[in-house]
């Protein structure tokens, strides 16, 4: 059976405590440092665009112009937009016969987004029948 040495007045060797000490200041000082991760995507009223579309909520052209002010803002906060922006705004702007803009989206979606690019070329392929 293995002893513990005390010091003088019963409290551990004070190697141990100041290393306990240095130990516990080293982990508490990195989570105080540690900073938040920036999100991938800008959001800026994407979700709640998509939400009023899908219950009739707002016309096309009152969610294209949210839209376009969204995409203004994240740009000037250096965001990109989500996955599925672009393309739910050329589908806005198909629905309102704009199939130049509704191309450039759709097309701005395949660029950001390769792994669409299979559905994209469909929906242009479409887009003028």
């Amino acid at each position: 059976m293995k002893h513990i040495h005390f010091g003088a007045h019963g409290s551990l060797c004070p190697r141990v405590a100041a290393l306990a000490v240095a130990f516990a200041t080293v982990l508490l000082g990195g989570c105080a440092t540690q900073q938040t991760a920036r999100p991938l995507y800008g959001w800026d009223g994407y979700q709640a665009q998509v939400y009023e579309q899908l219950n009739g909520k707002s016309s096309p052209e009152t969610q294209i112009g949210a839209l376009e002010q969204s995409l203004q803002q994240m740009r000037g906060k250096g965001e990109r937009p989500p996955p599925g922006f672009h393309a739910h705004l050329g589908a806005l702007y198909a629905s309102v016969g704009k199939s130049q803009q509704a191309s450039q989206e759709l097309l701005a979606e395949k660029e950001a987004f390769p792994e669409s690019s299979t559905y994209m070329d469909f929906l242009l392929k479409n887009l003028n029948k």
